[in-house]
């Protein structure tokens, strides 16, 4: 019997507090094993505690054997230069975000030949063959351009096959994907799962897939465990974890999979008969380039939005949606086209005429941590576009309307004097939600404010918004490219491609009797349909 190709025993690891405890598991050669939890669950640590790349501030214990030539070895007993030579080389590793990743000052061909350089002891002229071999393998385009680009000239999912490519490059035993496909658009991810497993098979490598999506972990694995607060709580073959939960957190984390695309709340009907268009959006377009070719990133878009509603729009990345939510809130400024707002033309204004009503609209973006100012308490950064806006007459009465929203979005008063980087991303999403309504906006522009977020944080401020749309009346545009959540908190859906409008209609026609093909399709890419039968 061959010994498993990685056996994880007794592993802990602590910082200043225990983030990893006691868990063992072992993965078969050629298994595909996910590793599933919500943020904060111990997923990512395990997987750089297996390469040995965490901080020195890490305190690690136990034992994690991994196989080479039917030898096992002790990875976290090796010394720097024996780690080094497995890494990159026997063990591979993509990351969450290839940007990172990735040297913006090298070009992505020269990243990938200097790893098979380091490895394999090949002169550069073969390394860069085998480089844009590579390419054409995990099937970028025009594989000897790419070779010449630099990361950002690359889509998010072309990024991400030049990192699965470096990854692939040395023949690697075992693969560690760590959330690679979070950030991405519901079709470029099923292409690169498709992708991956479809490179698995042809290597005959393992692979350790970290993901907080069961329904990602159903696609593409043979093995699921599941983490929960730095523990082991279920593990076990997919079908029988996925089908005989036994553990109450994989049912709770199937129930909120399960309910991808229900709704929140019933979804209101415009009543248009005798009321006039909250937002009328009229011929709107954003071109960008002065010489032709030009680019038109919103492409001759009208629409209406009426008071009270929130319209889901939809889309890839690169489609045209957060240009079109920037520019009707007046971060950009349209080539042509009308903007009117509660009765106000925004497009014939100066930003001196507009600067008054920029309270009035209000936007969330997709990553908190960067929306707020790592030096500024949080009491701060929520009190300081109160005061600039002129909300209330006193500090006292300021402080006193912030604490009663940090406490209706779930934070709590305590966080007043704290600062951003002592809650997790999820809390610091409620912080943005939180000092956007302390200005009293009636319109929002939700951003792919939940993407990032992990399944069970996801679920729990998109419920927080639907209450918090009830209780204080705004209309909104949530922006997405994920039709299920976009499903879940809209009255009507938008689906926009390549700088256009090309279905619109009630939130459960467009999900549940699509007209469109694109459309369609972004609905066929969604993952976990296994579970949903």
């Amino acid at each position: 019997m061959d010994l498993p190709v990685l056996d994880i025993k007794n592993l802990s690891v602590s910082f200043a507090s225990d983030a990893v405890r006691n868990i063992s598991l072992g993965i078969a050669p050629g298994e595909i094993l996910a590793i599933v939890g919500e943020s904060g669950s111990g997923k990512s640590v395990t997987a750089l505690a297996i390469m040995q790349l965490l901080s020195k501030q890490a305190t690690v214990k136990g034992q994690v054997f991994f196989a080479t030539k039917n030898i096992q070895v002790d990875l976290l007993s090796l010394a720097e230069d024996k780690i080094n030579a497995i890494r990159g080389k026997d063990i591979a590793m993509i990351f969450q975000e290839p940007m990172t990743s990735l040297n913006p000052v090298l070009s992505c061909g020269e990243q990938v030949t200097e790893v098979i350089q380091l490895h394999q002891r090949l002169s550069k002229k073969i390394a860069k063959q085998q480089t844009i071999a590579l390419f054409d393998k995990v099937q970028l385009p025009d594989p000897a351009n790419i070779y010449d680009r630099y990361p950002h000239q690359l889509s998010g999912g072309q990024k991400q096959r030049v990192m699965i490519a470096m990854a692939m490059s040395c023949s690697p035993s075992v693969l560690i994907a760590d959330e690679p496909t979070t950030a991405l658009d519901v079709t470029v991810q099923a292409a690169i799962l498709d992708l991956i497993r479809s490179l698995q098979k042809q290597m005959g490598m393992s692979v350790i897939f970290i993901t907080h999506d069961l329904g990602v972990a159903a696609d593409i694995a043979d093995k699921i465990v599941v983490m929960y607060k730095g523990e082991i709580v279920e593990q076990g073959a997919v079908n029988d974890v996925l089908k005989h939960p036994k553990h109450e957190y994989t049912r709770a984390l199937l129930d909120i999979k399960k309910d991808d695309g229900r709704r929140t709340t019933d979804h209101q009907q415009p009543t248009t008969s005798n009321q006039q268009p909250f937002l009328k959006v009229e011929n709107l377009n954003v071109v960008y380039g002065k010489r032709s070719p030009f680019f038109k990133a919103v492409d001759e878009v009208s629409f209406d939005i009426y008071k009270g509603e929130t319209v889901g729009l939809v889309g890839e990345s690169g489609c045209g949606k957060t240009t079109l939510g920037r520019t009707i809130i007046q971060l950009l400024k349209p080539t042509s086209g009308k903007i009117i707002l509660d009765g106000i033309e925004l497009t014939a204004l100066s930003e001196k005429e507009i600067r008054p009503l920029r309270k009035n609209f209000q936007v969330i973006f997709q990553d908190p941590y960067a929306s707020l100012n790592p030096r500024m308490t949080i009491g701060k950064a929520i009190e300081e576009p109160m005061k600039v806006h002129g909300i209330l007459h006193s500090s006292a009465q300021r402080k006193e309307k912030l604490l009663q929203l940090l406490e209706r979005t779930g934070i709590g008063a305590s966080a007043y004097n704290k600062y951003p980087h002592q809650f997790s991303g999820g809390q610091r999403q409620r912080i943005c939600i939180a000092r956007a309504l302390a200005l009293d906006p009636s319109f929002l522009v939700f951003d792919e404010s939940v993407s990032a977020l992990d399944m069970r944080t996801q679920a729990q401020v998109l419920t927080l918004l639907d209450e918090l749309k009830k209780e204080f009346g705004f209309t909104a545009i949530f922006i997405s490219h994920d039709l299920s959540i976009v499903h879940r908190v809209s009255d009507r859906i938008m689906v926009m491609y390549k700088g256009r409008i090309i279905e619109t209609g009630s939130a459960d026609e467009v999900y549940f009797s699509p007209a469109h093909p694109y459309t369609k399709r972004l609905l066929d890419a969604m993952p976990g349909k296994r579970l949903m039968g």
